[in-house]
């Protein structure tokens, strides 16, 4: 039952979560330009404000409509649930059809999944392109007239309930028992379908009315979890307390909730000082009159401040902080008096865990495993990434020395393109997202599907695995040397003191990829077509590869703009939020490769940033020398 509620609620926010930036777009410009805006008197402020309307109304259901469509049938799904979700709008001029998009989106999908299925095989040749375009069109028109007579008035009906609901709660002071609700499943990671997926669409409802909603503040106010965190700082212990106090500045100021939950796991108890310190906060919001003018994504203070309406600080910063205190107050008491030793990396591998389930990344759930094979007759392992550049390499050199402390030798360990695996491998190790395509590639050989390159847990298992079926062996012949390895010799430099930049400022992962991107064509790397191919690649495959590490690098059909082999590195010593599984990322190198050049660097990466810990304490504390002689080799 967990798990249902758990994919429901992902597939709910992972319709909403694409689009947050248009909806901070629109709750920006309506605080802005709307007459009872900061700048509503300004004089092209009524030509601005025109776009307010139209954006709520048409653009924010629109796209989360094709992103829902997208998600089930791809692109053609994408394009016939934007056409349903139009039908829906149009049967309701008054106000903004979220609901209705969030059902044609993945029916558009559906719909045209099940039309090409039926269709596999019996496209004459030639006839693709107009059976794709017209299916399309007609599926998605048919969608839309159905739903201007059936789903836009059920959802119109629906959102009546649902607001009158809402209005129950506020006007019986009930509101605040929400968060008896929110702040446990937030622990669950439910955080993000409970704020994107129910609150986001009822609250824009009631901002579109009154100018702000108390709702979107509900899920995302950054207090309760900085109470807990502070607490930790006065009644934690060893480990704890000294991490408490960096988390909160994390969890607060770059909205990372998450990084709390570890600290509830490790006293479940201590959930009832954020619940109970929330329901303060939401209980001073409804009686202050606090409230957003849209979502606030991430939580952070930062985002809550910049969604604040004119006139609302007071009542808004009122109820973070009254959310604060309370938490702390009530955290404080029940650590000293009911809190227990335990283990914070236990508890992290257990938000880890969660969090995988969360997003359905369980290897036999989501994930092909391809064929079987015999462990003792395994001669080939093939580490598979979307480039086989970056990711993929560092992965081998991590499962080669494994396999060499434990005594196997004989065993070849290499890294390839996904689509690319050599047939004569037994054994492909890849990220759980291309282990589809990794089967399709090979499917006589066995896929290992993980979760982030850098210390998968799948590597000691694969090696006990081993192990044991060769067990009863003889001592195994010294093997070949591979081309990685012979690589690994020291050789020219490829990492210049110019290209290491240290303590930059946090950015998007966007940014930091762009970044990297123009030293490299300042350095004579590569042209700006590789720079495109980066970016590109990041946005099909996240490069951050765990350990707090990214490798930004192109793609297969963008490494013929490159000119020659070069690495760039840049520190974050604030860290960077990457990808949509919130990976912390403070080192970022960039690579642009002819061959493998760059494979030696990479190795040493391996070494030096092989946990989290490692990493963090190089960027605390590396200089450029340091960097340059760590990374080429020289000390």
């Amino acid at each position: 039952m967990k798990e249902r509620v758990q994919k429901f609620g992902r597939f709910l926010s992972g319709m909403v979560m694409p689009n947050i930036g248009a909806f901070i777009a629109w709750g920006l410009i309506a605080a802005l330009f709307i007459p009872a805006g900061w700048l509503g008197k300004w004089g092209p402020s009524a030509t601005i404000a025109q776009m307010v309307d139209p954006m709520l109304k048409y653009l924010l259901p629109i796209l989360i409509a094709y992103t829902g469509g997208k998600m089930v049938g791809g692109q053609k799904g994408a394009v016939a649930g934007a056409l349903a979700a139009l039908g829906a709008i149009a049967s309701y001029p008054q106000g903004a059809m979220f609901i209705g998009a969030m059902i044609c989106g993945p029916l558009g999908g559906w719909c045209i999944k099940r039309f090409d299925k039926a269709m596999e095989g019996h496209i004459p040749a030639g006839f693709e392109m107009v059976v794709n375009n017209f299916s399309v069109g007609i599926i998605g028109g048919i969608l839309a007239v159905l739903s201007i007579f059936v789903i836009g008035p059920a959802c119109v009906q629906l959102t009546a309930i649902l607001g009158s609901g809402v209005d129950f709660l506020v006007n019986n002071g009930l509101l605040p028992l929400t968060a008896v609700l929110v702040e446990p499943a937030k622990v669950l990671f439910l955080n993000n379908a409970i704020n994107h997926g129910v609150f986001t669409p009822i609250g824009t409802e009631q901002a579109l009315e009154a100018g702000k909603s108390i709702l979107f503040m509900i899920e995302s106010n950054p207090g309760p979890g900085l109470g807990l965190l502070l607490a930790y700082c006065v009644a934690g212990k060893g480990e704890t307390r000294s991490s408490a106090g960096a988390a909160a500045v994390i969890q607060f100021v770059g909205g990372i909730h998450e990084i709390y939950f570890p600290y509830v796991l490790m006293n479940p108890i201590v959930i009832l000082g954020p619940m109970i310190g929330n329901i303060c906060g939401i209980f001073t919001l409804s009686a202050l009159g606090g409230g957003l003018v849209s979502a606030a994504s991430p939580g952070s203070i930062i985002a809550e401040l910049f969604m604040t309406p004119q006139g609302g600080y007071v009542a808004n910063i009122a109820g973070i902080g009254v959310a604060a205190v309370v938490s702390f107050a009530i955290s404080v008491f029940l650590l000293k008096f009911f809190g227990k030793d335990a283990s914070l990396a236990e508890a992290q591998a257990q938000v880890a865990a969660s969090k995988a389930a969360s997003k359905g990344q369980t290897v036999s759930a989501d994930a092909p495993t391809g064929a079987s094979v015999d462990l003792k007759s395994v001669k080939k392992i093939v580490f598979a990434c979307d480039a086989g550049m970056g990711s993929s390499a560092m992965g081998a050199t991590m499962l080669r020395n494994k396999l060499k402390d434990a005594g196997i030798t004989d065993i070849e360990v290499v890294h390839a393109p996904v689509s690319e695996i050599p047939k004569d491998c037994q054994i492909v190790v890849t990220h759980h997202e291309l282990a589809h395509r990794a089967v399709a590639s090979n499917p006589s050989a066995r896929v290992i599907p993980i979760q982030n390159f850098m210390g998968a847990p799948e590597y000691a298992v694969l090696v006990d695995e081993l192990t044991a079926a060769r067990s009863g062996k003889a001592a195994p012949a010294a093997p070949a040397v591979t081309a990685a390895e012979a690589s690994s010799a020291p050789g020219a430099i490829l990492l210049e003191k110019k290209n290491i930049v240290l303590n930059c400022k946090s950015v998007t992962p966007e940014e930091a990829i762009t970044a990297c991107g123009r030293l490299m064509v300042d350095s004579g790397y590569c042209t700006e077509g590789y720079v495109q191919g980066m970016i590109e690649r990041n946005a099909g495959f996240p490069v951050a590869i765990g350990s707090h590490v990214a490798i930004p690098h192109g793609t297969n059909e963008s490494r013929e703009f490159i000119q020659k082999t070069g690495l760039v590195v840049m520190t974050y010593p604030e860290g960077i939020v990457w990808g949509e599984d919130e990976e912390l990322v403070r080192l970022v190198i960039g690579i642009a490769s002819q061959g493998e050049e760059h494979l030696d660097i990479l190795n040493r990466i391996v070494e030096v940033c092989e946990t989290e810990e490692d990493t963090d304490a190089l960027v605390d504390n590396a200089t450029v020398e340091d960097l340059y002689k760590k990374l080429n080799g020289l000390s």
